[in-house]
C-alpha cells in the first residue's frame, strides 16, 4: 500500500520535509516542489562553518530530504501552478506547512486541492492553529509552551533543546494522523483535512511535567537532567578515566546493586534507603556517590551494570555515537545533485 502512494510535498524547513521523508523511506513516491525564484528550500543554505558555502545541499537539508523528486516551481505562475494540479490529480497526500494565509493566496489550500482530487489527505502543520494568522518558530514555542523554563540548570537562564524538537514532535503527530485518513479512507472512499499545530503537538508532549502541575500544583523548574520524582536519576558522575556515566535507578533494588558495584555499601542507610528519601536528600547522595566513582573506570563500571541490568548509560558525544554499529543501521545515504548525503532514518519501527 505505501509503495503506491504518491506524495507531494509543499513543504519547506523541517516539520512538513520530515513526514515527506517518512513516507520516502516506506516507498511512497514523493515530490518536493520547491520556490525557483528563491533557490528552493531555505534550508539548502543553512549551512555549519565546517561545509562547502557553494553547494546547493546543506547538511540540515539533508537531515529530512531523502529519496525525493525535486522540481523547482514558481507557484504565482499560472503554468507552474498548472503542473502542481496535474500532480494531485493523482496523489494521495499532499503535505504543507505554508505561513498563514498563504495557502489560500497561491490557491494551494485544502478546498482548492479537493475539488482536484476529492480523495486527497491535506496535511497541514501550522504554529497555532488554522485560526490564528501568527507565523512559528520553534524556539518561540520551545520558549511559550514551557520548555525552555524547565531546561537546563538550576537558576541558569532558560535553554532551547538543541534540536528542533517542537517540530519533530509535530511531524510524528501529522505522520500519525495521515495513516488514520488513510485507513478513513480505504473505508468512507472520500480524503480528509488534517491538521497539526506545532502548540498543541508541544503541549502534549509536555507529559509528567504537565501533570506535576494539573494534579499537584507544582511549577516544573530547570533542574539539569535530574527527574524531579527519582533519584539518583539523571545525576552523572565522572570515572577515572575522564567519562561521565549516568544513572537512571528507579527502584530500591536496582540502588542496592549499584552500591554493590561501586563497593559503597556503606551508603545503604536509612536517609537514602527509599526513593522518597533519596529524592529529598539527593544532593547529599551526589556528593556521597562522586569519589566512589573515581575509582572504577568507564568499561569497569559499565560491564557490572549490564550484567546486573543497573540502569546507568555512557555519556557519548555525536562522533562516539554514530563510531557505533548499532547507530550506523539508522544511517541512509545518497547523492542529491552530485553530492554525497547521510542522514538518519525516521522510519525505524520493525513490523513482523
Amino acid at each position: 500500500m505505501i509503495k503506491g502512494l504518491k506524495v507531494i510535498e509543499l513543504a519547506s524547513v523541517l516539520a512538513g520535509p520530515d513526514v515527506g521523508m517518512f513516507f520516502a523511506e516506506l516507498g511512497a513516491k514523493v515530490i518536493k516542489i520547491e520556490n525557483k525564484l528563491s533557490g528552493g528550500d531555505v534550508t539548502r543554505n543553512w549551512k555549519s562553518k565546517f561545509e562547502d558555502q557553494k553547494s546547493s545541499v546543506s547538511a540540515y537539508f539533508s537531515s529530512v530530504n531523502f529519496n525525493k523528486e525535486y522540481i523547482h516551481l514558481d507557484l504565482t505562475d499560472n503554468n507552474d501552478k498548472e503542473i502542481i494540479y496535474d500532480l494531485i490529480s493523482t496523489a494521495d497526500i499532499v503535505i504543507t506547512n505554508y505561513k498563514p494565509g498563504s495557502a489560500v493566496k497561491l490557491g494551494m489550500d485544502y478546498n482548492t486541492l479537493k475539488s482536484i482530487n476529492p480523495l486527497i489527505i491535506y496535511g497541514e502543520i501550522n504554529g497555532y492553529g488554522s485560526g490564528s494568522k501568527r507565523a512559528a518558530y520553534d524556539v518561540v514555542l520551545q520558549a511559550e509552551t514551557g520548555f525552555m523554563s524547565i531546561n537546563g540548570e538550576l537558576n541558569s537562564p532558560p535553554l532551547k533543546l538543541p534540536v528542533a524538537l517542537i517540530d519533530v514532535l509535530a511531524a510524528h503527530q501529522l505522520k500519525e494522523g495521515i495513516l488514520i485518513a488513510l485507513l478513513k479512507r480505504q473505508e468512507e472512499k472520500k480524503g480528509s483535512f488534517v491538521e497539526v499545530s506545532l502548540y498543541d503537538a508541544a503541549i502534549s508532549s509536555l507529559k509528567n511535567q504537565a501533570t506535576n502541575w494539573l494534579m499537584g500544583h507544582f511549577i516544573p523548574e530547570a533542574q539539569g537532567s535530574l527527574h524531579p520524582n527519582i533519584a539518583p536519576y539523571g545525576e552523572t558522575f565522572l570515572t577515572k578515566d575522564g567519562f561521565y556515566i549516568v544513572l537512571a535507578i528507579g527502584n530500591n533494588k536496582h540502588f542496592k546493586l549499584l552500591l554493590d558495584i561501586l563497593n559503597a555499601k556503606e551508603l545503604n542507610k536509612d536517609i537514602f534507603s527509599t526513593n522518597p528519601s533519596r529524592v529529598k536528600y539527593r544532593e547529599e547522595l551526589d556528593i556521597a556517590l562522586k569519589p566512589y566513582f573515581l575509582k572504577h573506570t568507564k568499561n569497569e563500571f559499565m560491564e557490572k551494570a549490564i550484567s546486573l541490568n543497573v540502569p546507568a548509560g555512557v555519556v557519548n558525544n555525536i562522533k562516539q555515537v554514530f563510531e557505533s554499529g548499532k547507530a550506523q543501521e539508522l544511517v541512509l545515504s545518497e547523492s542529491i545533485e552530485g553530492i554525497n548525503t547521510q542522514r538518519v532514518k525516521t522510519a525505524i519501527f520493525k513490523i513482523t
